[in-house]
């Protein structure tokens, strides 16, 4: 904090930087502390950049934090006042006024300087020439840059964290059915108004693959206004309301009039928030307290847990800032995947008993466990 006080940053102007003619809006004080601390040993317009770089190098900062040091890590305010430009600046023999460096001293400093500045060059050297880290295209988790060499001081940690950030437009770009199967074990979240983040990890999902599809909203190909979003980019949201009062939430994939619904999560964060959404919004006199496998399992629970309504219909899971997926910290294996048939859909003729709902075995937050489709999984 002293020293972003003594040094506020300013933008570089052509003319700004080569010391008694400088162009107006300079900052002398701070260019004469450069050439101050520096005890001499750059050239004016050398100490002036020296501050006004940006990004600065490791040995600059090293400077700045060295001379703290060595001022006994006085606050602003005690240091000695800085003398105008226009008077002759002390000589690198000379020891500032009220410091306890010696010329001795700052000679010492220049060479520890001049040492820093040679190890750091040459470690930039032996580094690759391009050390960006980039998420590969399989994983579509979009992580911070993580830049390595001259950009960090030696005075803090050369790995910063990366954390796993929402799946992209990529992620969603697939088939219904490979779309389904690639949701188990990724993680939605929902953010509140006043900040709050609900998290699941999705346990069960179903298919519907598009026009042919008896069970879908979409069959035959037609498009009414209620399910647009269903023909829309792949990672759209198709929330619609069934029975007159509650919502399901599915997510449009890889072509026309096919999605994914969200069957049920396994709660992860903010449960609490969960059962008092699930208590206000469920319909009945049930008073009692809703147990944590009962929050999400099933469409229109996981709806009322997260506070998700007609409103998010069309919202594009990718981009949209109350509602995002990431991936998962750990994804099901292809022997812990049940594909069953789907769920109250007996009037869609053949299409009611295909093996387009997909759980995680064994998942105590799935809404509806098929013993026969487990134990042919299992053959």
């Amino acid at each position: 904090m002293a020293v972003a006080q003594a040094f506020p940053r300013r933008v570089s102007r052509p003319g700004a930087l080569e010391g008694p003619g400088q162009a107006p809006g300079a900052w002398p004080i701070r260019d004469e502390w450069a050439l101050r601390l520096s005890g001499g040993s750059l050239g004016q317009g050398q100490a002036c950049r020296l501050l006004n770089s940006a990004p600065p190098t490791s040995w600059q900062l090293s400077l700045v934090f060295e001379v703290v040091y060595a001022l006994g890590r006085r606050s602003p305010a005690a240091w000695p006042a800085p003398l105008s430009l226009r008077r002759r600046l002390p000589r690198p023999q000379q020891a500032l006024p009220g410091s306890r460096l010696g010329a001795q001293g700052w000679s010492q400093l220049s060479q520890r300087m001049g040492q820093k500045k040679k190890q750091a060059e040459a470690e930039q050297q032996q580094s690759p020439t391009d050390t960006t880290w980039m998420p590969s295209s399989k994983k579509s988790c979009l992580r911070p840059p993580l830049i390595l060499g001259s950009q960090y001081s030696i005075y803090f940690s050369q790995s910063p964290k990366a954390h796993c950030a929402r799946l992209g437009s990529e992620f969603f770009d697939q088939p219904a059915v490979s779309l389904a199967r690639a949701f188990l074990g990724q993680v939605l979240v929902r953010r509140l108004g006043d900040g709050t983040e609900l998290r699941g990890c999705i346990v069960e999902t179903e298919a519907y693959v598009g026009p042919e599809d008896e069970a879908a909203h979409s069959r035959g190909g037609r498009q009414t206004p209620r399910n647009r979003s269903m023909f829309m980019k792949p990672g759209t949201l198709y929330v619609y309301l069934i029975y007159g009062m509650y919502f399901c939430m599915n997510v449009s994939s890889q072509g026309d009039g096919a999605c994914v619904l969200l069957r049920a999560l396994e709660p992860l964060g903010g449960l609490e928030t969960m059962r008092q959404l699930r208590s206000t919004l469920r319909k009945g006199t049930i008073s009692r307290a809703l147990k944590d496998r009962e929050l999400c399992s099933g469409p229109s629970k996981l709806c009322q847990a997260l506070a998700i309504d007609k409103s998010f219909d069309q919202r594009d899971l990718a981009q949209d800032e109350a509602v995002w997926l990431e991936r998962g910290s750990l994804e099901p294996s292809a022997s812990a995947v049940v594909a069953a048939a789907r769920i109250g859909i007996g009037c869609a003729g053949e299409w009611a008993q295909k093996p387009l709902r997909f759980y995680i075995r064994g998942s105590p937050w799935v809404s509806v466990v098929d013993k026969v489709a487990e134990q042919d999984t299992q053959a």
